[in-house]
């Protein structure tokens, strides 16, 4: 599986500009003028891991794979995007398909970069955005709810579920998000959310887009969207997209040097995909072979047979048992063979959790 986000935000905010940076390409036109981008653009990038480097280091594979994100740039939208103004559904439709959303606010001040609304108001933006997708998620349920109207004089079945999703439907209309409904663990709910894959259920993580500036000290703005996303329970990541870009072409030690410069630690890559994986609850597993050394996403908490599923699904199928090394025990020991020898390489069943960074070699007939 791989983790999919979708980039969202008004005109304008650095949707695009952020786009080019974190898949290090010029696949994403940018430009100062609404609706640059006419046509959902995705891109997949690896995802930056040291212990996959490390690994490969002393497996010496004919190749390295890394785990990926698949990120869809989405054009910007506007009020009335759920009733089409601007470029409209096309695009929310596109958002349906990801798994999380990166909301990108515009958190600083330039004469020269035109605001959709005419001033910079990141909690008004917010607002906005989360508007237009609560009544996209509306529209979606009414169709549903009518529909399930039809269907309730066939049994009693029917009629409780017209019920549920008229409650849902209520609660949307209400200005409240999918997110925040009481009853989505109900069964019949929760398939609602699955099969009309909800946006205001998906995970938000607010990307506050800053000025070069803006990265040292924490201005006004990034602490009003702290603040909102702090009631809301959703993870904030500031980036400035411009910097990001200005990393393109260079150097691993230049981009060091020139993140040193600012005092930066690390790059809006590897904070974005860091934050979207914690969110979502997923980890990495490898296994490690002298033709490739692959890292393989899965969620946190998944059983043996079910992580053994992101490979082929006849590994699941067919699970007899999984031989797991620790990523600290195989670093110590350096071979598999060594490992064995050292005892550090254990038999697991069924029943056994992955965690993140393990070596597993599984063993399955089908």
């Amino acid at each position: 599986m791989a983790l999919s986000i979708g980039i969202v935000g008004l005109p304008n905010v650095g949707k695009s500009t952020l786009f080019n940076a974190l898949t290090k390409a010029q696949n994403a036109q940018a430009a100062n003028y609404p609706f640059c981008t006419i046509e959902p653009n995705k891109a997949v990038v690896p995802v930056p891991d040291a212990r996959l480097q490390a690994l490969s280091d002393l497996a010496n594979p004919q190749r390295i794979l890394p785990a990926t994100v698949d990120f869809y740039d989405i054009a910007g939208l506007v009020k009335g995007a759920s009733k089409g103004e601007g470029l409209g559904n096309k695009f929310l439709a596109n958002i349906r398909e990801t798994a999380a959303i990166l909301h990108v606010v515009r958190c600083f001040e330039d004469d020269d970069v035109v605001h959709v609304d005419g001033s910079v108001d990141p909690v008004r933006d917010i607002d906005i955005i989360e508007t237009e997708l609560i009544l996209a998620d509306a529209q979606s349920l009414e169709n549903r709810v009518e529909r399930l109207g039809k269907q309730s004089k066939a049994g009693k079945e029917f009629k409780i579920k017209h019920e549920k999703a008229k409650l849902l439907l209520d609660h949307l209309l209400q200005g409240h998000p999918a997110s925040s409904y009481a009853g989505q663990d109900d069964d019949d709910v929760a398939e609602i959310y699955r099969e009309l894959g909800l946006l205001t259920a998906k995970k938000v993580i607010y990307l506050a887009n800053v000025d070069e500036d803006g990265v040292q000290e924490e201005n006004d703005y990034v602490k009003a969207v702290r603040e909102l996303a702090a009631e809301r329970g959703a993870e904030v990541v500031v980036v400035s997209a411009k910097m990001e870009e200005e990393l393109l072409g260079l150097s691993d030690e230049e981009q060091q040097e020139y993140l040193d410069s600012y005092g930066v630690a690390e790059s809006g890559l590897i904070k974005v995909i860091r934050t979207g994986y914690a969110a979502l609850g997923l980890i990495s597993y490898f296994t490690v072979g002298p033709k490739e050394v692959r890292a393989w996403t899965i969620n946190a908490g998944d059983k043996a047979p079910r992580a053994a599923a992101a490979i082929h699904t006849d590994f699941e199928r067919g699970f007899i048992r999984a031989e797991v090394i620790s990523y600290n025990d195989y670093i110590a020991q350096g071979t598999e063979a060594k490992c064995r020898a050292a005892g550090v390489l254990r038999s697991e069943g069924k029943e056994y959790i992955v965690k993140d960074g393990d070596i597993i070699h599984f063993l399955f007939n089908v």
